[in-house]
């Protein structure tokens, strides 16, 4: 048996009324989530009764449907005596108990009815009816202004708690109730009952329509209703009287009513929580009591930044609570970027900056708009300085740090030129303040690394070269640069087709494109590798644009590129996609864009995941109808290797070939690789690995980089001199066999590509045996690839042979 005694569990329910009263004007979110709990389809304008069936199997609903009943019945009664008493106070005029208690009771006995069905409402509305004719015929005085009074909150209370739902009826309730006793036709009455009806219909609209809907709604309704309302009475001042309400209307749905004393709140707690205390206050912020607050409040964003530096989890827990459980969340995102630049601006060393992705790791995704373009970029900018202290050597870490460095400088003057005053200030001097950072780590950094006895590590073995950070690494190539531009320049320009093996140098030649042709050729570099994971068309166009875009900023003369329209992109990727690429052109006269499509056998896999040409049909499109659009194709296949279907798109193609680099072009990049280094090399040791390497651009900086490891080992165990140490030809004998595990993808890779009858035609010439005139076809398919001298009983690369010896000999 329970031990709860009657009184306490009817104290109990009518606390859950008040509670839920309170929930459906000030906590609207917290309401909608409770009625989820009580049944998923349930809404706060829904009228439970509907759901009746489902009462006997939840008792949930049932009690809830029986509170909204005892609200509707009970709160108008008791709202009416208050109002009505302060405003007869006021201005002095009489009041009508009888008609407006009437109407209360008619209320109530509608409430009673309410949930009835279809017809019998029209059976009430009927009767309500007749018995107002009854009155106006037969009754006077008191008895009239009752039997009226009933029968008009009847029919009101049938329709509106119904129609209008919890907080619109009980609004027009007490409105009526108060102009009634006033008397409605009176001055008086008139203005009782359009400013009550303002006031509340516009706080319970509020709570049902969006801001901008409400005020217009509730401005044409109260300024009609008033002007009908003094024409009624024969009042002068029809329009002032609509006016009023009007206004009172607005009040309402702005909750203006509230927001005055929240004004009065939030300036209280501002200014007696300071000296370290904000902290403590942000659970009585406004907010946490009125989840609808229209109209903005100061200094909320302000305490949750301060109140951040003392407890994070409370801040972020008030952040998270105004973004999912009110209307705040405008202020939650000005709250968010504030702690953001104000984190930012607090670093004072290296390793703050580095640790800046941990730190923010909490702002949602996407982060709000002041951040949006602002934020990733400090958290780029944090990742590559990580990378940079990482890196192997002193020289290394200083050359790194030209990312970060760079992108800080642009930043700063992109922030220069923002409308957003705040962003621009807060993220402006953050932005300054890492600058300054960074330029005097990299000073020490250069200092420590000219002291060092080691040698500087400045071979790049692996990734294409960036020219932020390889500066002059990149070597020779002159010839594929001037045949790319002449061809673009040309009248008539054809496709081109950059190809060669793997790390022969071609996205890195892209890369340094921009810096080897004409200003009025904008180089537009695109990876189609990572084009290709898109599972759709429209993924696909969008990552193309998004490269585009991205590409056009990256160029050392930046070019600021238009976003494609989502919605069309959406609807048509490609065509939509067609449209934008020809806006560029238009926008742009005067310069030809060098579409640069690396990896470009990838979009097969597109053609297969899709089971669409598509993005085949829009290259096609694009060579035929844009003038000022040039592509050009990269890749490790030749035209003769692809599919038949390629055929069809790529017409009219000039084909340029990667290979390996010249023995000049070697030898430059052996020592001299950057800016004054040192030689390091006898001149046997430069001649063997021109030999074992065939001028092979990535196996050349991969020697090269195990020589300088070697030779600091030695420096570091007292094996060799600092100011004297060179590698030999032994030296370079002595690290093939790291060399051969350290490029073992790219080997491994060389070899899969092959196909059975190429890989034993290797096996036999590396047993001894010489290629016969069956051979013929093999044997040139794997000169053509760099594999075989044109013999055809030799490797090109004695360290691809090693490779094969060594693979032949783990079989």
């Amino acid at each position: 048996m329970s031990n709860t005694s009657p009184a306490s569990g009817f104290w109990n329910y009518v606390a859950e009324c008040v509670r839920l009263l309170y929930w459906i004007y000030f906590k609207p979110f917290t309401f909608k989530r409770w009625l989820r709990d009580i049944h998923p389809e349930l809404k706060p304008r829904d009228n439970p009764f509907d759901k009746r069936a489902e009462f006997r199997t939840n008792p949930y609903l049932r009690r809830y449907a029986g509170q909204i009943w005892w609200l509707i019945a009970v709160v108008p009664m008791v709202a009416v005596l208050p109002i009505a008493s302060v405003y007869t106070l006021v201005s002095g005029e009489s009041f009508n108990w009888f008609k407006s208690c009437g109407f209360l009771v008619g209320w109530f006995i509608s409430s009673v009815l309410g949930p009835s069905s279809n017809k019998n409402r029209i059976v009430i509305l009927l009767v309500a009816a007749f018995s107002v004719f009854l009155a106006v015929l037969f009754l006077s005085g008191v008895a009239f202004d009752v039997v009226s009074g009933m029968a008009l909150g009847v029919a009101v209370g049938v329709e509106s708690s119904l129609a209008l739902g919890l907080a619109l009826g009980m609004a027009l309730c007490v409105s009526v109730g108060v102009g009634l006793g006033l008397g409605v036709l009176g001055v008086g009455g008139g203005v009782a009952l359009g400013v009550t009806l303002g006031v509340t219909g516009g706080v319970a609209l509020s709570m049902v329509t969006e801001v901008a809907l409400g005020v217009l709604v509730g401005t044409v309704a109260a300024l009609a209703f008033g002007t009908a309302l003094g024409g009624l009475g024969g009042m002068g001042g029809e329009v002032a009287l609509g006016v009023a309400v009007g206004i009172a209307g607005i009040f309402g749905v702005l909750r203006i009513y509230f927001w005055l004393p929240e004004l009065v709140w939030i300036l209280t707690l501002f200014l007696l929580s300071r000296n370290g205390k904000r902290v403590n206050c942000l659970r009585y912020l406004p907010p946490r009591f009125d989840e609808l607050i229209i109209l903005p409040l100061p200094f909320i964003d302000v305490m949750i930044v301060e109140a951040y530096r003392k407890n994070p989890n409370v801040a972020r827990e008030t952040i998270n609570y105004l973004i999912t459980s009110t209307n705040q969340q405008k202020v939650a995102a000005q709250a968010i970027s504030g702690i953001a630049g104000d984190i930012l601006n607090r670093c004072q060393r290296l390793s703050d900056i580095v640790g800046i992705a941990n730190q923010l790791a909490w702002i949602p995704s996407p982060s709000p708009k002041e951040l949006g373009i602002v934020l990733p970029q400090f958290l780029e900018i944090s990742q590559n300085l990580r990378a940079s202290e990482e890196a192997t050597s002193l020289y290394r870490q200083y050359e790194l740090l030209n990312i970060p460095i760079n992108a800080l400088r642009q930043l700063g003057q992109s922030l220069a030129l923002t409308k957003n005053a705040r962003v621009a200030v807060s993220f402006g001097n953050a932005a300054q303040s890492w600058l300054t950072i960074l330029e005097t780590a990299q000073r020490t950094l250069e200092e420590q690394a000219q002291q060092s006895k080691e040698i500087r590590q400045v071979y790049i073995a692996g990734n294409s070269l960036d020219p932020e950070t390889a500066k002059n690494r990149f070597k020779g190539r002159i010839d594929i640069f001037r045949e790319i531009e002449s061809l673009t320049l040309s009248d008539q320009p054809p496709v081109l087709l950059l190809y060669g093996g793997r790390r022969t140098g071609k996205t890195s030649a892209l890369k340094y494109l921009p810096y080897r042709i004409q200003a009025n050729i904008v180089p537009l570099l695109i990876d189609l590798q990572g084009a290709a994971s898109a599972t759709t068309l429209k993924g696909l166009a969008e990552n193309l644009a998004q490269q585009i875009i991205e590409a056009a900023r990256r160029l050392p003369r930046r070019v600021y590129l238009p976003n494609p329209d989502a919605n069309k992109l959406a609807e048509d990727p490609f065509p939509a996609l067609q449209s934008w690429l020809a806006e560029i052109e238009r926008n742009n006269s005067g310069k030809q864009f060098l579409l640069c499509l690396d990896e470009y056998e990838r979009l097969g896999e597109v053609v297969k995941a899709t089971s669409s040409r598509a993005p085949l049909n829009f290259i096609r499109n694009l060579l035929q109808h844009q003038r000022k659009w040039i592509l050009l194709f990269s890749g490790s296949q030749e035209l003769s290797e692809l599919d038949d279907y390629w055929s069809d798109y790529l017409i009219n193609t000039r084909a340029l070939r990667m290979t390996y680099l010249q023995e000049s072009e070697a030898r430059d990049l052996i020592q001299q690789p950057v800016e004054n280094f040192s030689n390091i090399y006898e001149p046997t040791a430069v001649d063997e690995i021109i030999q074992v390497t065939r001028c092979q651009p990535y196996l050349v900086q991969l020697v090269c980089y195990e020589l300088v490891e070697l030779l600091n080992r030695d420096i570091r165990r007292n094996r060799r001199e600092a100011d004297t140490a060179k590698a030999t030809g032994q030296d370079v004998q002595e690290v093939i066999p790291v060399v051969l595990e350290r490029g073992d993808q790219y080997f491994r890779e060389l070899w899969t590509s092959l196909t059975d009858s190429d890989r034993s035609l290797l096996r036999r010439i590396i047993h001894g045996e010489t290629p016969t005139q069956q051979d013929k076809g093999v044997v040139r398919k794997l000169t053509r690839k760099e594999i075989l001298t044109q013999e055809g009983n030799t490797f090109q690369v004695p360290l691809v042979q090693k490779y094969i010896e060594q693979l032949l000999e783990e079989e």
